[in-house]
């Protein structure tokens, strides 16, 4: 059992189920091997707070894209201001040099919203499936666990 995702170690515990021995004359009741179900149970609450990590770290990673985006913008905007300052002495060129750096400062700033607005939307679907998943994953645990209570309690 090293290194199965907490979906695979579900399905374990559903195989475990259903290959365990009916017992007769006791309407469907099963004996299960409780060592095995716990080291199963045991690697799942292993994996949760890895997945938990796994989460955090794509947060973190939202935070330095967008310190990143941040930077860069910064970068071309003084970038931007520089040239501009050095064309001010001259008086034509000044006036394009200006209308040149509004365009790049505009450009930069729709270029600093669009990546924000990218990353934020590909955080959020990340976390979204993450969540989803450990949710799905929670539940089955929980169905599993239900069960095996109930067939302890009936057994």
């Amino acid at each position: 059992m090293s290194q199965a995702t907490v979906e695979e170690l579900v399905d374990e515990l559903y195989a475990l189920v259903e290959k365990s021995i009916k017992l007769p004359l006791s309407g469907g009741r099963t004996v299960l091997d409780g060592e095995e179900i716990k080291a199963i149970l045991d690697e799942i609450r292993d994996h949760l707070p890895q997945e938990t990590r796994q989460a955090r770290a794509i947060v973190a990673d939202r935070t330095q894209i967008i310190a990143d985006a941040k930077r860069e913008a910064e970068s071309i905007i003084r970038t931007a201001e520089e040239r501009a300052e050095k064309l001010v002495n001259e008086n034509e060129i000044t006036k394009r040099a200006q209308t040149k750096a509004n365009e790049m400062l505009n450009q930069t700033q729709a270029r600093l919203k669009e990546m924000k607005r990218v990353s934020n939307d590909y955080l959020d679907d990340l976390l979204k499936r993450t969540e989803e998943s450990i949710t799905v994953s929670l539940n089955e645990l929980k169905q599993t666990r239900h069960n095996i209570k109930a067939s302890q309690r009936s057994g």
